[in-house]
């Protein structure tokens, strides 16, 4: 039963990987395909590693997966946030149809 619970979480991991991918060809500018890329990282490939971990158990492959699992969550969005705001400082332009642009209200703000 464990085994197919880590087969379902690996399945939907892949889905959200290839949907991660898609959005990266499809969305339009630098800040929607980050987007993109951080959900497929923080769903996809965790879904995946911790299906991994239900099907090889409690072993060091196991507890190298829950590590992996971690680390991801805990710096994915921060390194998105970092290329953001990156690109922003740098000048690279939202797409036309942006609605709110928050970096830049924070940088009316600093002067």
């Amino acid at each position: 039963m464990i085994d197919i619970l880590g087969l379902v979480f690996i399945s939907l991991g892949l889905a959200f990987d290839v949907f991660g991918c898609l959005g990266l060809v499809r969305l339009p500018d630098v800040y929607n395909r980050l987007q993109a890329s951080t959900k497929c990282v923080t769903l996809g490939t965790c879904s995946i590693l911790f299906g991994s971990f239900l099907i090889v158990g409690f072993t060091s492959a196991g507890m190298k997966a829950l590590m992996c699992i971690v680390f991801l969550i805990l710096t994915s969005p921060v390194a998105a946030h970092a290329i953001a705001r990156g690109a922003h400082r740098s000048g690279t332009r939202p797409y036309e149809g942006t609605i709110v642009d928050q970096y830049a209200r924070d940088k009316e703000g600093e002067a």
